[in-house]
């Protein structure tokens, strides 16, 4: 189960980089514009500085993961070694508070509940298969 949650959690690291993306370089493009439904060039230009910082906070949050990943699989997740050790703890980190922004994005805006599920589903699953893997 460790291995899953190792997956996972490179997966919505991976999902996040994509929203970095959209967030901090593509902002003012269609597929942005779209998805975050910015209806005018206007909006796309006033809200880019805010969509800048906000990417970026994603992107911390998947390197964050990814590194833990990286750590937690090089370490020998099942020794306790310190590598293993700070490696899962960046992982439970990373994953949670992707979680945990999607919960708050899911209550605060009935708009935004697909994207929620969408950015918070993952992270939520490797939290959970990562937990079921360090307890086995």
């Amino acid at each position: 189960m460790l291995i899953a949650g190792f997956i996972l959690a490179a997966v919505a690291a991976a999902l996040h980089v994509y929203i970095f993306w959209m967030e901090s370089v593509a902002w003012e493009g269609p597929a942005a514009r779209k998805t975050f439904g910015i209806g005018t060039d206007e909006e796309a230009r006033l809200t880019k500085p805010l969509a800048f910082n906000q990417g970026f906070y994603n992107l911390f949050l998947a390197i964050i993961t990814l590194l833990g990943v990286v750590l937690a699989a090089t370490g020998g997740a099942d020794s306790g070694s310190a590598t293993s050790v700070a490696g899962l703890t960046l992982i439970f980190t990373g994953v949670a508070s992707m979680t945990a922004a999607a919960l708050v994005l899911l209550l605060s805006s009935k708009e935004h509940r697909a994207a929620a599920l969408k950015q918070g589903t993952l992270p939520a699953l490797a939290l959970i298969a990562t937990a079921v893997g360090v307890l086995a």
